[in-house]
């Protein structure tokens, strides 16, 4: 097999079922560590972005989670009611709301932040640190070239499909 070549499924070593269903296994995990607190993966995402981004924008959270905007708003509506998150006036343009954490929000978001690292790390826990950072370096790679596939790529015509298929 060279480099190009799949690897074959009934090796169950498929690269997209793979990453899928370790990244489905993963939530699964999470949810179960923190369903006690009361806490949900979803609000750990909103959370994480927030932190990482202080100011996002609600049409570029709902971008980034993949959901509908009127879906992120809801969310937002709803850790803003538990004094997570607050909105603030854009100071160019008074149609947008940027989001950002409140204290009670960061505070929050450290009880849960080891929480999350934990479970990373026992998930990598079989691998050495050089097959950690290859991994990371890897996946990085993929991502990129995805997100590059994801801004150039047009729709494949099924009429064009069902000719190159029969």
């Amino acid at each position: 097999m060279n480099k190009m070549d799949p690897m074959p499924l009934s090796e169950g070593r498929y690269l997209a079922f793979l990453i899928v269903e370790a990244a489905r296994l993963q939530r699964t995990v999470f949810d179960r560590r923190v369903r006690n607190m009361g806490f949900t993966r979803t609000q750990w995402l909103v959370l994480r972005r927030v932190c990482d981004q202080p100011g996002i924008s609600q049409r570029d959270l709902a971008e980034t989670l993949e959901i509908e905007r009127a879906s992120a708003g809801r969310l937002i509506d709803k850790l803003e009611e538990f004094g997570w998150l607050e909105r603030r006036p854009d100071d160019t343009d008074r149609r947008v709301k940027r989001i950002y954490l409140t204290e009670l929000g960061r505070k929050i978001h450290r009880e849960i932040s080891p929480i999350a690292e934990a479970m990373v790390a026992e998930e990598l826990s079989g691998l050495t640190g050089k097959e950690r950072e290859t991994l990371t370096n890897l996946l990085l790679t993929v991502k990129q070239r995805l997100q590059e596939m994801a801004g150039a790529a047009e729709p494949i015509d099924s009429k064009e499909l069902t000719k190159k298929n029969a």
